[in-house]
């Protein structure tokens, strides 16, 4: 399980009321989920009007039924909030939050609105039954915005909170409560919608900032990472350790004579293969990146000078030996290697990188093809 999969919730209602519409990547549905813990000052907006009015209403009627209500709205914000509080904290830190309780308390609150509309409406008090329908006509936007990242929960909690009123409402037998509660569906249709529509845009905006971080991060002729994504790999990976590490900076020999004689077009596919390749050879645990050009990088756990150039020369070796097809012809192409090795110490991307193409110039220039270790620090 990835870290950030600990706020997804586990029960199959909790896991129903969350999804959304459509196919979701695996990696944007944490996000979804951690909005539904939303803004504080809403909820707390939302909790305090209706225990206020749900108090109001009971103090005016203080009839079992109004009574129960008004415990239910205390009852129901004390188990919120700390689920709230709790699992926004958790959801953060990407520790496991308490996520299916704060959806179906969610779930229950907007029941307890429900029961308390259609009480109120029953009871024949028309001026508590306007402020508990106003209020509930309130949270119900509330629910909508703050929890659109779940449209399916939206409309789960704004029919168990306004539903209620359209069925008082006809029980009623007043002729204005028919009206209202002809309306009261094409309003909950009307949100629920809204909600779909906001979640769409929700989902294609996050879809959009991950693909524009990917590119920015990533070559885009090869697939491997570019310096940006390479530094931002290797950063996270050595963030706080003193694991020491080993740079191979690879550059082909002869490409720029094949790209003359065969095309930039063939070149590119050239580059695309000879990538391919790297990736096959190197173990999954290295990271391999294209910085530019022909230039290419193989960053891996600290070796010892012996492995180093050893993984170096296989690296060449196979090179060499792999035909490659473009445009009808096979062509072969070397490489040189500059290798830097840092031991014991945090990782600077830059300074192995530049200890690196000190050594790979040093390859270059006795003879090509192949390896030449840096200073070992």
């Amino acid at each position: 399980m990835r870290q950030d999969d600990g706020v997804l919730p586990r029960w199959t209602v909790t896991r129903w009321l969350v999804e959304c519409a459509g196919v979701v990547p695996a990696e944007i549905r944490p996000s979804l989920v951690q909005g539904l813990y939303g803004s504080l000052p809403i909820f707390l907006g939302g909790v305090f009007n209706t225990i206020l009015v749900s108090s109001i209403v009971a103090l005016r009627i203080p009839t079992p039924p109004f009574l129960i209500w008004a415990a239910l709205e205390i009852g129901l914000a004390a188990l919120r909030l700390p689920l709230l509080v709790k699992g926004s904290r958790a959801a953060q830190s990407g520790k496991r939050a308490h996520i299916d309780l704060y959806i179906l308390a969610a779930v229950c609150w907007a029941g307890s609105v429900g029961y308390g509309c259609f009480i109120t409406l029953l009871s024949g008090d028309w001026l508590a039954a306007t402020l508990v329908m106003l209020s509930a006509a309130a949270m119900t936007g509330g629910v909508a915005f703050r929890n659109f990242s779940a449209p399916r929960l939206v409309m789960v909690m704004i029919t168990l909170s306004l539903g209620p009123c359209a069925i008082a409402g006809v029980m009623s037998r007043e002729l204005i409560m028919f009206a209202t509660a002809l309306q009261i569906p094409m309003y909950i249709y009307a949100m629920t919608h809204a909600a779909y529509r906001l979640n769409a845009m929700l989902v294609q905006t996050m879809r959009s900032e991950r693909e524009n971080g990917r590119r920015a991060r990533q070559d885009t002729l090869t697939g491997l990472l570019n310096r940006a994504g390479l530094e931002d790999v290797i950063t996270r990976r050595t963030d706080g350790t003193n694991s020491g590490a080993t740079l191979f900076y690879i550059d082909l020999d002869g490409f720029k004579a094949i790209n003359d004689t065969l095309g930039h077009a063939a070149g590119d596919q050239l580059l695309v293969k000879v990538s391919q390749l790297m990736r096959q050879v190197t173990p999954a645990t290295d990271v391999v990146a294209r910085i530019g050009g022909d230039e290419f990088i193989v960053f891996a756990d600290q070796m010892n000078p012996d492995e180093a150039c050893q993984t170096a020369q296989r690296l060449i070796d196979t090179l060499s030996c792999t035909p490659f097809l473009l445009n009808n012809t096979n062509v072969t192409v070397a490489a040189s290697v500059g290798i830097s090795i840092r031991s014991g110490a945090p990782c600077d991307l830059s300074a192995l990188m530049l200890e690196a193409d000190r050594a790979l110039y040093d390859a270059k220039l006795t003879g090509r093809s192949r390896a030449v270790l840096a200073t070992v620090a």
